[in-house]
């Protein structure tokens, strides 16, 4: 490092620092390059589209610009220095040129974990007369199945190729590349990029080679043009790709998965014979789509070219050449195949097999027209280099070429060595036990990149990092739906896990570690290990959900999991890991050498952590129970005194409302003391007696021949029965002081007691037993959850127990209680759903219920801490089937069914009428009003009434309707006495009339009669007001204008349609009208006449527009309309508004019934009876009715 002081800016806006250099011997254009430090310093704000940055001195901003020549010319330099290889200084490490520039293939790039036989092979000749073709065949296949397999490759001599023109690549309609570029996305020409002499000549052999097999052609004014990319190759020759960045920057990303690599290796283990495939060219094997040829051209020397075949480079040319061999190869990957891109593995697991898999592979290549490269292909070995591993019947091992590399490391000198070595540990993690704890130093140094020092700690953890890299482990790949096991490591900053097999022998599958960052590192080590294990489920997610895997632990994880008291993070945990087939069990002895450097879990200590809430879990809980009793003329008592395993002390003391003996009250004491510590819930006690009776008894040395004592006895056994250890002793009176004092307290009179002093006051002896009787309660969805966590006891069915396990992380047993976490906050109690279902009517109906909708009736029992898997269901069913609630449930106001519009076709066939009234008393002593409009011609005839009788409706039909314009075949009206009863229906029935009535409360019926009422009420109205004359005298006008007013359904007036002319109105005659202007009387009649004869069109087209109306009104209301249809048997209620059968008023019920239906139809309208069965008078329609949940 070189500190020197630099002057940045010119003349007075200028700047001085001191700025350190790091001095480095290498090839660049660039003499200084300036970093963050030094414009932080600076405080400059730079832009790298400008090339310029700027920075604030005392006399103003300064700015600092580039030359853009110069910036140019130094990019194509280090473009060029980039894809140059340089020897290495250092002569122990030769490691490939990296290439910054991302359209080199990945899977040619990455030379080390191309396919490589691990056994010797030997060089066979294909063709006799052609020497020089040979393939590699494995040296230890046995001779006769050698000879097979050498004559199998002869005869399949036609899917290799020695040379680019034998390639014909796959048919079109198999699989071609298409580049989909974004329309909107600018074709780019790069600026041409020039080579050496050796660079321009590669390029050139090349191109001979792509020509003549036609993977190239010459192209003219192409739209995109990229330059190639000369790659160094570990043989010594060149590889030729083309920069296509800014081609790939147009294009989307093909999302077509890749295989997990993890997945492949492991399905590759175990088998007897190996072959390694290699395509010659595979991506040029895979032909470009036409349309997309021209946008891969490139520069050469001799012209530009683009390719007519899937070149290296595109940005989605791995995923199609996947997708090629996925579809190739569909029926045998995962069998006999395995393939990630180019790389193919053939797999046997025995030599009888061997032949028949090369055969069926073989048969694929031919078929689809895919070649070979026989220099790159080997048959028949027992073991082999795959995706970076070495995979063989044995199992999975590491690349020697990997551990080499570390193993041939001098110490790291610089920040870079040190990313050096840690990215090779990363290829190795899967073998590395706690690789984290192994690479700490490293890390350490990596944070400090400023100030690179390599410590003593390092050097040594490198030393033993090397040491151990000798005997790294062979690992296994588990069978389908094995049980597999895991053990955990937690040290101060790295938590570690291990997957194995276990069948006998103990075999790692899979090594897993992870630093502790920040907070983490304080967490207790309880939550290490919790962390630990998410960790090994996240990483190893395939291996957690295609297999149960059993934790072996000596720490009580599940027990954490399931706590109530679990706070945030060991919460979320516990969700996250539900979802896999876990168990734990107490950890067994490592067996196998290979993991006997993995370090078992830290135990709790007596530190700090052992105060957390998990500290109780792990140490054995031995409580302490002294138990006293006393009896004397005052009264009878006990005492007990509980100690904790961590020191806590209880004190109780007992009064006895019955008679007791000085045993009886012994025993009285111990039975309590038992009853205090299971309900604290103890494992292990040790009780303390100074009653030689009651000891020996429950020892067994004395016999209990009283039946009281035997009584007593039983009790007891049955109370020692729940604990894990039990173990009572005989003590001297004098060490049993404080209970003693406790029993004497108790049995003293209560006026002599302290009032501070607590005692429970007994009504009966312990050994009673309460008589209840039995419940048989059935099973509930809770009791799996019940048995898995109070006995780990998990349903047969498989996929139900996983199905448990992973809901059970929100679960938590105490007490014999289950209790579930909420969002809300509390736990909550969880109850069978007969329960439930009394909280819920409780809730909202009891003394404090106030009938509230399902959603908060459900979330008001959740919020008092009640949980069942049927909480929403139950509650809707309650609010549904509650009888206040429906009958007090607001009225709908949507329609229940589909307008079904009344036309009628022809004039005059259908009235609708109604009665208007009561209206002041007008001359005569007319207070109604009878209507009936013609649902035609929209005519209308209205009469003022003294009375509405059935015979004053007569009169009027006869008079305005019959006499004037015949008897109509159909009348519609509501339900009045005077339409449906005599002697209007008798006279209806002798004229052949037919009656239409409407449903009760359903106006809507006959809507056209009733929109003319509103029509007429507000054109008397506003008469009245105007002359205030009598509304009798004004029915007369407001019918006329009417009469000559367009409709809008027919778009005439009533008058026209019903005498085929316009009637003359008085505005006509106070300014004359066109028509009256030119009356001629000569010819008046002649085209009064013609009027006549064009009626009948006029009325056709009158219908054809009442027609398109009456549909737009339909739409209109129909896309309101929120169905309600019933069926015979249904309950209903009935609107009370409209039945009037119950008292109206602010508190009164909305709705009144139920009534059951009896008859329906589409329309809506229903015939109703009542409970006893006798028929409700009148049809109802679906909107005034209401389905009623009994």
């Amino acid at each position: 490092m070189l500190t020197l002081v630099v002057t940045i800016g010119r003349h007075q806006r200028c700047r001085t620092v001191p700025v350190s250099f790091a001095v480095v011997k290498a090839d660049s254009p660039y003499n200084m390059l300036i970093g963050r430090p030094t414009l932080n310093a600076l405080r400059a704000v730079y832009s790298t589209y400008h090339l310029s940055f700027k920075f604030p001195t005392s006399a103003g901003v300064a700015e600092v610009s580039s030359d853009v020549g110069a910036a140019r010319e130094c990019y194509l330099a280090t473009i060029q220095a980039a894809v140059t290889p340089r020897p290495s200084p250092r002569s122990e490490e030769k490691r490939p040129a990296v290439l910054s520039i991302d359209c080199i293939d990945p899977q040619k790039a990455e030379e080390p974990n191309r396919l490589e036989p691990g056994d010797e092979v030997e060089l066979v000749v294909v063709d006799e007369a052609k020497p020089d073709q040979m393939v590699q065949v494995g040296a230890g296949l046995p001779s006769p199945l050698k000879e097979e397999m050498i004559s199998l490759i002869k005869d399949h001599r036609d899917v290799f190729a020695w040379s680019a023109d034998e390639v014909v690549g796959v048919p079109p309609e198999l699989m071609t590349h298409q580049l989909n570029v974004d329309p909107q996305a600018r074709p780019v020409r790069q600026k041409r990029r020039h080579f050496g002499p050796e660079r321009s000549q590669a390029i050139s052999d090349e191109v001979d080679k792509l020509l003549p097999a036609k993977m190239i052609h010459e192209v003219q004014y192409p739209a995109w043009l990229s330059n190639p990319v000369m790659v160094k190759k570990d043989t010594g020759g060149w590889r030729m790709c083309v920069d296509f960045t800014d081609l790939n920057k147009a294009c989307p990303k093909d999302c077509y998965p890749l295989p997990r690599i993890d997945a492949l290796v492991d399905a590759a283990m175990g088998y007897e014979i190996l072959c390694f495939l290699d395509a010659f060219k595979g991506y040029h094997q895979i032909g470009m789509s036409e349309e997309d040829q021209e946008k891969t051209a490139f520069y050469t020397d001799r012209g530009t070219y683009c390719y007519t075949t899937m070149p290296f480079g595109l940005k989605n040319a791995g995923a199609t050449y996947q997708r090629l061999i996925n579809r190739l190869f569909q029926n045998q990957i995962g069998r006999n195949v395995e393939a990630y891109v180019d790389d193919i593995l053939v797999k046997s697991l025995a030599t009888s097999s061997f032949l028949s898999d090369m055969r069926e592979v073989f048969g694929v290549l031919r078929d689809s027209r895919m070649k070979l490269n026989p220099k790159k292909c080997v048959f028949g070995v027992t073991s082999g280099k795959f995706l970076g591993y070495l995979v063989s019947h044995r199992g999975i091992e590491a690349n020697p070429d990997k551990v080499k590399a570390i193993q041939d490391m001098s110490p790291p000198r610089n920040i870079r060595e040190v990313q050096r070595l840690n990215g090779r540990l990363a290829a190795l993690n899967r073998f590395l036990s706690q690789s984290a704890e192994k690479a700490l130093p490293f890390f350490k140094v990596l944070k400090k990149a400023d100030q690179f020092a390599w410590t003593e700690e390092c050097q040594a953890a490198f030393d033993k990092l090397k040491q151990y890299l000798h005997h790294l482990p062979t690992l296994a790949s588990p069978r389908p739906e094995e049980k597999l096991y895991l053990y955990l490591s937690a040290a101060d900053e790295a938590v570690s896990a291990v997957l194995i097999r276990d069948e006998g022998t103990q075999v790692p599958v899979y090594y897993v570690s992870r630093a502790l960052r920040g907070p983490e590192t304080r967490y207790t080590q309880v939550e290490k290990l919790v962390l630990g294990l998410v960790h090994a489920a996240r990483r190893l997610k395939p291996y957690f959900l295609a297999h149960p895997i059993s934790v072996r632990t000596d720490q009580p994880l599940r027990q954490i999991l399931v706590r109530p008291e679990a706070y945030g993070r060991l919460t979320k945990w516990a969700v996250e890991l539900g979802e896999y087939d876990l168990s734990y069990e107490p950890r067994t002895a490592i067996k196998a050498q290979a993991l006997a450097d993995f370090l078992a879990e830290v135990t709790f200590t007596d530190g700090p952590e052992s105060t957390s809430a998990f500290a109780e879990l792990s140490t054995p809980s031995l409580w302490t129970l002294y138990v006293d009793g006393s009896s004397n003329g005052d009264g009878n008592g006990a005492g007990l005194l509980l100690e904790g395993p961590q020191g806590e002390v209880c004190s109780y003391a007992l009064r006895f409302g019955f008679p007791a003996t000085n045993n009886e009250a012994e025993y009285e004491a111990l039975i309590a003391g038992l009853q205090l510590a299971r309900r604290l819930g103890a494992q292990q006690i040790h009780v303390r007696s100074d009653s030689q009776l009651v000891v020996r008894q429950v020892l067994g040395e004395y016999e209990a021949k009283d039946e009281t004592m035997q009584r007593y006895l039983s009790k007891v056994h049955q109370l020692t029965a729940y604990f894990e250890s039990f173990e009572i002793q005989r003590i001297p009176r004098s060490q049993n002081k404080r209970a003693d004092a406790l029993s004497r307290l108790a049995s003293t009179s209560f006026s002599d007691l302290n009032k501070t002093v607590l005692v429970e006051v007994l009504s009966e002896p312990g050994y009673v037993e309460e008589v209840a009787c039995p419940v048989h309660s059935e099973e509930t969805c809770m009791t799996p959850f019940i048995l898995f966590l109070g006995q780990g006891v998990l349903p047969e069915d498989r996929a139900e127990a996983r199905k448990i396990q992973r809901k059970a992380a929100r679960y938590a047993l105490r007490d014999g209680e289950l209790y579930k976490r909420s969002y809300l906050g509390p736990w909550l109690r969880c109850v069978t759903p007969e329960t439930g279902r009394h909280v819920l009517q409780e809730i909202h109906e009891g003394l404090c219920g106030a009938h509230v909708g399902h959603r908060m009736l459900a979330k008001k029992a959740l919020f008092l801490g009640y949980f069942w898997p049927s909480v929403r269901q139950d509650a809707q069913n309650l609010v549904l089937g509650c009888h206040s609630c429906q009958v007090h449930a607001p009225e709908y106001h949507q329609p229940a069914n589909f307008m079904v519009p009344i036309t009628s076709p022809w004039p005059f066939e259908q009235w609708g009428t109604d009665i208007i009234g009561p209206f002041p008393r007008a001359v005569g002593g007319h207070t109604f009003l009878v209507t009936a409009m013609d649902y035609f011609t929209k005519w209308v005839e209205a009469e003022p009434l003294r009375t509405i009788t059935g015979l004053a409706i007569q009169k009027f039909f006869w008079k305005c309707i019959v006499c004037r314009f015949g008897i109509p075949q159909v009348i519609i009206s509501d339900n009045g006495r005077q339409f449906a009863e005599n002697p209007f229906k008798t006279w209806c029935t002798n004229l052949g009339i037919k009656q239409h009535f409407t449903s009760v409360g359903h106006p809507q019926a006959n809507g056209q009669a009733e929109n003319f009422n509103r029509t007429l009420l507000h054109g008397l109205k506003t008469r009245l007001h105007q002359a205030g004359t009598s509304w009798v005298e004004e029915l007369p006008s407001v019918l006329w204008s009417y009469r000559t007013t367009p409709r809008s359904a027919t778009q005439e007036t009533p008058f026209s349609l019903t005498y085929g002319a316009e009637a003359v109105i008085p505005a006509e005659i106070l300014t004359p009208s066109p028509r009256l202007a030119a009356y001629a009387a000569e010819v008046n009649g002649e085209e009064r006449q013609l009027d006549l004869d064009l009626v009948d069109e006029r009325r056709d087209l009158a219908s054809a527009r009442i027609a398109s109306y009456k549909s737009t009104v339909a739409h209109y209301y129909n896309a309101r309309v929120r169905h309600r249809r019933f069926q015979p048997g249904d309950l209903v209620l009935r609107k009370n508004s409209v039945s009037r059968a119950e008292p109206q008023g602010k508190l009164c019920p909305k709705w009144e019934g139920p009534y059951r239906v009896v008859e329906s139809d589409l329309k809506g309208y229903c015939k109703l009876s009542y409970r006893d069965g006798s028929l409700v008078p009148r049809s109802w329609h679906a909107e005034n009715l209401k389905m009623y949940c009994a």
